[in-house]
């Protein structure tokens, strides 16, 4: 028993638990984790915290970094489309897309030439089509496998994830275009970086999935805290007892209602939380 036991911390991994923009770009290797996060985070599990990463990644992109990271909760991947338990190495729960997204997927493509798509399996096997330049830096920072297809009908089921990519300046108009088509409401649809834009199925984000797993390891929702930089992690601040957010969040993170803005992702942002958390409890 320690003063965080029955806590659970559930962190964002790319730009909020590690700065990895400049990785994403091709400038610069995969940074490690900094020494001030770990000895935090080994601090904060040691004192009976459950310390989980919520991230879009998929499995072997996550499995990559895995073990550099302390990390003693299950992870939630696919932008919350499972939970994984990698001491048992099974999927706690799931929530794929079903099989009627492929027309959509194609409407999607059709009327954005210039855009491409990355599919996720869930057997951990990845399939993209259209795919560009975005595509290969995407796989530059994850280093994941992933089989070139032709036809979406080549992509096994099921798909646990799609993932749209286009330039920066017009990942707006995307975005826009794919919440305003009638089946728009059967998915969670949500930026996750500047050029990413992901597809689930509805109720597979990371705040429904932070509540599921808080219910899995009965941790009370006043314990639960959680830290993210993008759209895409609006979901679990929502649910965070005390939403927090890295200086480098983009607007509408630093624009929650009652976020906590910590130090930059790059100057130690996850030591900065537990410190305020130690002071907490």
């Amino acid at each position: 028993m320690g003063k965080f036991t029955g806590v659970l911390l559930a962190s964002d991994f790319d730009n909020t638990l590690v700065y990895t923009e400049n990785a994403l770009k091709g400038l610069e290797p995969m940074p490690e984790l900094l020494p001030e996060n770990r000895q935090a985070i080994e601090y904060f599990m040691a004192e009976g915290g459950t310390f989980s990463i919520a991230t879009g990644r998929a499995l072997p992109s996550f499995e990559i970094v895995r073990p550099g990271l302390p990390m003693n909760g299950p992870a939630i991947l696919f932008n919350g489309a499972a939970i994984y338990d990698f001491k048992a190495e099974q999927y706690l729960c799931t929530a794929f897309l079903p099989d009627t997204v492929r027309p959509h997927i194609m409407q999607v493509l059709d009327a954005w030439p210039e855009a491409a798509v990355e599919l996720y399996h869930d057997d951990n096997a990845i399939f993209a089509l259209h795919a560009n330049e975005l595509t290969l830096a995407h796989l530059h920072l994850t280093h994941e496998a992933t089989e070139m297809l032709e036809t979406i009908d080549q992509a096994p089921s099921p798909i646990s994830k799609a993932l749209f990519e286009i330039v920066p300046e017009k990942m707006a108009a995307l975005h826009r275009y794919v919440t305003g088509m009638p089946w728009a409401s059967r998915y969670e649809i949500v930026p996750s970086n500047s050029y990413l834009l992901e597809l689930t199925a509805k109720g597979a984000s990371k705040g429904d999935m932070v509540q599921r797993l808080a219910q899995l390891l009965h941790i009370a929702p006043q314990n639960i805290y959680c830290v993210g930089d993008h759209a895409n992690d609006l979901g679990m601040l929502a649910v965070s007892a005390i939403p927090f957010a890295p200086a480098n969040a983009i607007e509408c993170v630093r624009q929650v209602p009652g976020i906590h803005i910590l130090p930059d992702a790059r100057n130690g942002a996850i030591a900065a939380l537990i410190r305020q958390l130690d002071e907490r409890y």
